[in-house]
């Protein structure tokens, strides 16, 4: 099955139905590990103002989205890349709402948040993903893969990619398979509702191996 890695930056949740997508970036995940050069992303163009607010990352500013795609211009390009996949991202759960309220004829196969599998290993994690890929040794990966800032688009889909590869074999095992993933860390595609994980004993983080993508003999490799 193919995976591919989301992200999706917007004005914020407390502009409820009006929230705008601001920033977008979908990057395939091959053998476990993000591929970059097959990597898409792009500012958009909200058509309207977007206001200084201390949660919407540097460089998305008015000037910047101004020469922008529309987001309604992209939707055949989004669907090839997603419709059919599993998405993989970090804290879905509030990013895909937002994405499927705009482009309500993406149809992934299934969600896979791993913001479920970071907190399988810790139980305190937030929803910080800096955080959680500092632990994990992988800030200079992601910074050379995605060429780009943390909180930005490119960087935290990355950041969501390197997270997958780095934990499904400590939380899952050797032999992990997407099914056991979507077991585990899935969320279904129409609800906002996180599901509840399945794994009652967090996992040492210490027995995680960062950087590592986990090897299946025998098994069908994950492509995009």
């Amino acid at each position: 099955m193919r995976l591919v890695a989301l992200d999706v930056k917007g004005t914020g949740g407390q502009e409820r139905e009006q929230e705008a997508v601001l920033e977008i970036a979908l990057v395939p995940i091959v053998d476990w590990r993000p591929d970059p050069a097959a990597a898409f992303t792009t500012l958009l163009n909200p058509g309207r103002p977007i206001p200084r607010r201390s949660w919407i990352a540097p460089g998305l500013t008015d000037l910047a989205l101004r020469s922008a795609p529309r987001l309604g211009d992209l939707h055949a390009a989004l669907a090839r890349r997603v419709n059919g996949n599993h998405v993989v991202g970090y804290d879905l759960t509030t990013q895909w709402p937002l994405l499927r309220r705009w482009c309500p004829h993406l149809a992934p196969a299934g969600l896979i948040d791993t913001l479920q599998l970071a907190r399988m290993v810790d139980p305190t994690h937030r929803n910080n993903l800096p955080a959680v890929i500092r632990q994990l040794h992988l800030t200079g990966t992601v910074d050379e893969l995605s060429v780009s800032l943390p909180g930005r688009a490119l960087w935290d889909a990355m950041g969501a990619a390197a997270l997958l590869g780095a934990l499904a074999v400590p939380v899952l095992g050797p032999e992990v398979s997407v099914e056991e993933l979507i077991a585990v860390a899935g969320a279904s595609p129409d609800r906002r509702e996180r599901r509840l994980m399945r794994t009652a004993a967090p996992v040492p983080i210490s027995g995680v191996t960062a950087g590592s993508a986990p090897a299946h003999p025998g098994r069908e490799r994950t492509r995009f």
